[in-house]
């Protein structure tokens, strides 16, 4: 375990409200694993793995049971998408270094676990990434809910092919503080590599050995 250092969208349907938002992020955290040894082996290379999380208020705290979710979603998951893609993105070197990628969602105690999943479960928010690093597969993920230095963690797999295993990772992050009973942490992570010495074949593999048709399109 390890602890850390530290456009709007307008829908012509009249009934829908979309709020402006800045947003408040209390804190951004990032981290960045070098894997040089796997199984008392040398990694060459090594693996790189990256993540980053921002820390802020439900924007359904305090609020009794809210059925629309929509007018805040609209207005907060692209501004995290902006936020946070980013700075990701300059860690890795460039986002066509970038071959796996995931996110996740932890809500704090206060909050529903659909509060998380609604921010990152949506178009405006994961083709942001998607078409930063020239991505075609969906985001692997977690939503959960926790409290300060519960293990966020964020599955990945391969950002073309999720049928690669070797691509199959999970970075882990821990914040402290994070999250309060009225926070949400919102985190993405990316790899520079696949993991050291993968040898268990992949999914196309079995498929084969198997006999089962596979779908060329």
């Amino acid at each position: 375990m390890f602890f850390l250092r530290h456009n709007g969208y307008l829908n012509s349907r009249p009934t829908l409200r979309v709020k402006t938002l800045t947003l408040n992020i209390r804190k951004l955290i990032t981290r960045h694993e070098e894997v040089r040894i796997e199984g008392g082996k040398a990694a060459d290379p090594a693996l790189h793995l990256y993540g980053v999380a921002v820390v802020i208020t439900n924007p359904w705290a305090g609020e009794e049971f809210v059925e629309d979710l929509r007018p805040e979603i609209l207005a907060t998951a692209p501004e995290l998408g902006e936020e946070m893609v980013p700075r990701l993105v300059e860690m890795a070197g460039g986002g066509s270094l970038i071959e796996a990628y995931g996110k996740a969602a932890m809500v704090g105690t206060s909050g529903e676990v659909e509060h998380g999943s609604a921010l990152i479960h949506t178009l405006r928010f994961g083709n942001i990434f998607r078409n930063a690093v020239e991505g075609t597969a969906y985001l692997s993920f977690t939503n959960s809910r926790g409290g300060p230095g519960a293990v966020i963690s964020i599955p990945m797999m391969h950002k073309i092919d999720p049928g690669w295993r070797s691509h199959y990772l999970t970075l882990e992050m821990v914040i402290p503080d994070a999250p309060a009973p009225n926070e949400i942490v919102v985190a993405i992570g990316a790899s520079v590599g696949g993991r050291p010495h993968h040898r268990i074949g992949n999914r196309y593999s079995d498929m084969e050995e198997m006999g089962i048709e596979q779908n060329d399109d």
